[in-house]
C-alpha cells in the first residue's frame, strides 16, 4: 500500500528537491518529442511550494520514496468556494502503473469532499498520460485549447504606430497609479472562452491585479507589461510576459487583452510586438515564448499566427463533478 503524506509547512529544502526531481523525471519521459520545452526549473518549483497563492490555499502531498506528488488549489474567493483546481498530480515514470497515482488521487478526493467541493478541474496535454489518467477517473473535457510557441526574432521587430494611443512598459507589478485602469481592462476578459468550467469569473480590482502580479515576483519570477493608453488614462489594451525562471530560455505569454471599445485598431498586435522588442533587449538568454489559446478564440489565434506563433501541442481543461 502506497503511503501518502502532507508536505511540511513550509516545505523543507529536501522536500523541495524531491518534488523537483519528480517533475524533471516526468518531463524527461513525457516531453521527449518536444525538444524546445525546457525542464522545470527549481526556482519555479520552490516558489510554488513555499509562497501561498492569492486566490485560495494549496495542499501538497507526496508519495513514499518520492514516487509521486499532488498539489490542490482550494479556491477561497467568492463564487468559487464550491470548486477547486488540481495543479499537479505527477508520478515518477519508473513508479507508474503501481497504484501511486490512484493513492494520490484518493487523498485529493478526500480533501475535496471534506472541504465541501462539488467539482474539480485540471489541465492536461492531449494524448498524454495525464489525459488518460484524468479520463480514467471520470474527468471530462470542458475546454479545448492549444499551446503555441514563438521563436524570438534575431532583430527587434518593427512596432506599428498606434494613433490616439500611447504604448508604455512597466516591469514588475502594475504601478499603483495604473492599477485601477489595468483592472478595468482585465474585466474585458470576461468574454474570453471558458467552456463549461464551474469556475466563475471574479471581478478585478487594482489591489487584486497587483497582488496576483506580485505573486509572480515573490515566487522568483519576472514579469513585464506593455499597455496601450488613451489620452484620458484608460488602459485600452495590454499584454503580460512572465519568466517563471528569469535565467531560463522560455517565457510565458500571460494575458493579452483588448477592451471591446478599442478593438479593430491593431492594438493587440502592437502591444505584442513591443513586448517582443522589450523581451529581446531585457532577457538575452530568452529564446522562445509559449502561450495557450482556446480553440474557439479565433481572433487571438489569428493575431498570434500573424506574429509567427506555431502550434506546439494540444491541451484541454478537464473537469470532474463530485
Amino acid at each position: 500500500m502506497t503511503m501518502i503524506k502532507s508536505l511540511s509547512v513550509p516545505p523543507t529544502e529536501a522536500e523541495i528537491d524531491a518534488w523537483w526531481a519528480v517533475q524533471v523525471a516526468a518531463h524527461a519521459a513525457d516531453a521527449a518529442a518536444l525538444p524546445g520545452l525546457p525542464a522545470p526549473a527549481r526556482v519555479e518549483c520552490a516558489g510554488r511550494l513555499t509562497v501561498p497563492p492569492v486566490r485560495g490555499r494549496l495542499a501538497h502531498w507526496a508519495a513514499q520514496d518520492g514516487e509521486g506528488q499532488a498539489a490542490l488549489l482550494l479556491f477561497t474567493e467568492a463564487g468559487n468556494t464550491g470548486t477547486a483546481f488540481l495543479e499537479e498530480l505527477t508520478v515518477r515514470p519508473d513508479a507508474r502503473r503501481r497504484g501511486v497515482g490512484t493513492a494520490l488521487w484518493r487523498r485529493v478526493r478526500e480533501e475535496l469532499l471534506a472541504q465541501g467541493r462539488t467539482s474539480v478541474a485540471t489541465v492536461a496535454d492531449l494524448d498524454s498520460p495525464g489525459q488518460a489518467f484524468a479520463e480514467s477517473l471520470g474527468f471530462t473535457d470542458v475546454l479545448r485549447m492549444a499551446w503555441y510557441v514563438q521563436e524570438l526574432p534575431g532583430a527587434a521587430p518593427e512596432v506599428p504606430d498606434t494613433p490616439g494611443y500611447e504604448l508604455i512598459t512597466w516591469h514588475g507589478p502594475v504601478p499603483e497609479e495604473w492599477a485601477p485602469a489595468a483592472a478595468a481592462a482585465h474585466g474585458a476578459m470576461e468574454d474570453a472562452p471558458s467552456g463549461d468550467s464551474d469556475e466563475q469569473f471574479t471581478p478585478w480590482t487594482g489591489e487584486r491585479v497587483r497582488a496576483v502580479q506580485q505573486l509572480v515576483v515573490d515566487r522568483g519570477g519576472e514579469l513585464t507589461t506593455v499597455a496601450a493608453l488613451t489620452p484620458a488614462g484608460e488602459v485600452a489594451a495590454y499584454t503580460v510576459l512572465v519568466l517563471p525562471d528569469p535565467a531560463g530560455s522560455r517565457a510565458l505569454q500571460y494575458d493579452t487583452v483588448v477592451v471591446p471599445a478599442h478593438r479593430g485598431h491593431g492594438l493587440g498586435r502592437a502591444v505584442k510586438l513591443r513586448m517582443l522588442a522589450e523581451a529581446a533587449a531585457r532577457h538575452p538568454a530568452l529564446r522562445r515564448i509559449g502561450t495557450t489559446v482556446a480553440d474557439e478564440n479565433a481572433p487571438m489565434r489569428a493575431v498570434n499566427e500573424a506574429l509567427g506563433y506555431r502550434r506546439e501541442r494540444g491541451a484541454a481543461v478537464f473537469q470532474l463533478k463530485l
